[in-house]
């Protein structure tokens, strides 16, 4: 690890306030990375907590807290999408769920942190970061279609389009242009072969300004582990899982997830319900989210300058109603 940064959880003390760990009770942490959520919370209180991860390195570097922590903490490897499942088999194998009812919401609280593990930028291996050289891949399951499949194989439309809806690159059409001309001269299997062919068609980096190469290593690494998707999947799964009170905190650090947390929590709250002075009350479904944080918090001064990765992180936080969540009556029902 000589000259990596260690891995630090970002807004760590705002989400464990915000989660209120309390004895005998279930949360869980959604994206372990290097565990600092989990631990916290482990810390904290005699609760159980369940973590994820899509990452085999991830579930491999935990193992060490699995056996510090056991029988209280279980670490599973999986997708957002899975979530369900895999916590409601995590709760039946360690004693800790009475049911497997996949409708019964099980857990106190759920933490998010939606960022790219330290670890994972500074393994050159793994190809997320510009900034070594690596082969391009960007898988976080390490299984699937790569970021270099997409630059060698994806029409020209439609890598722009990955750019422009994924990373909000305005230069996306000159970048796809200058990709798909490199490619015909020779195979783009690196960091460094994408970032130099961006660099060529970019105004220099200015002081203060991000890396030209910066959005579109984004926008590639988003869609090639259907980030967003993973993330709406994700949203709807805790509203299911979470008990009446239960805690959601989501950790992003782009606008394009806060912006996809942000809709779906004012959808769900109370916002969503309020009557306008101008419009007749709604008879529309009862909310399902109260909204304990208004404006997303922020990391103080001393945060963001200890930990870069905090500059642009912003925490959201709601509590569960008692409310049923869309469908579930019918769910039960069937």
């Amino acid at each position: 690890m000589s000259g990596q940064m260690l891995h630090q959880s970002v807004l760590l003390n705002e989400v464990v306030d915000a989660l209120r760990p309390t004895n005998g009770k279930v949360y869980l942490d959604a994206t372990f990375g290097n565990g600092g959520y989990s631990r916290a919370l482990l810390d904290a209180a005699d609760c159980t907590v369940i973590a994820i991860d899509r990452d085999p390195d991830a579930i491999a570097r935990g193992q060490k807290m699995v056996a510090e922590y056991k029988p209280r903490f279980t670490l599973v490897e999986g997708c957002f999408s899975e979530m369900q499942s895999l916590v409601q088999s995590a709760l039946v194998s360690t004693g800790s769920g009475s049911t497997s009812h996949a409708d019964v919401p099980v857990l106190d609280g759920a933490a998010f942190d939606l960022g790219v593990c330290s670890t994972q930028l500074d393994q050159a291996d793994r190809g997320f970061s510009f900034r070594q050289d690596g082969p391009l891949d960007m898988r976080m399951s390490q299984s699937g279609i790569s970021a270099a499949d997409i630059v060698m194989t994806h029409e020209e439309h439609d890598i722009a389009q990955i750019l422009w809806e994924y990373g909000e690159e305005k230069a996306s059409r000159r970048i796809a242009k200058a990709i798909v001309k490199a490619r015909s001269e020779t195979a783009i299997s690196s960091t460094s072969q994408l970032a130099a062919i961006i660099h060529s068609v970019m105004p220099a980096k200015r002081p203060g300004q991000i890396d030209p190469a910066t959005r579109s290593f984004q926008a590639l690494r988003i869609y090639v582990n259907r980030e967003l998707d993973e993330l709406k999947s994700a949203l709807t799964t805790s509203e299911a899982m979470l008990k009446p009170g239960g805690i959601l905190a989501v950790v992003s650090f782009h606008s394009l997830e806060d912006r996809i947390v942000k809709r779906f929590l004012a959808s769900r709250s109370q916002i969503a319900s309020q009557p306008s002075r101008h419009r007749p009350p709604s008879n529309g479904p009862a909310p399902t989210f109260e909204l304990l944080t208004r404006k997303a918090l922020q990391a103080g001064t001393r945060e963001r300058e200890d930990n870069s990765r905090a500059r642009s992180a912003k925490l959201r936080v709601a509590m569960r109603t008692n409310a049923p969540y869309p469908g579930q009556e019918d769910a039960l029902c069937a």
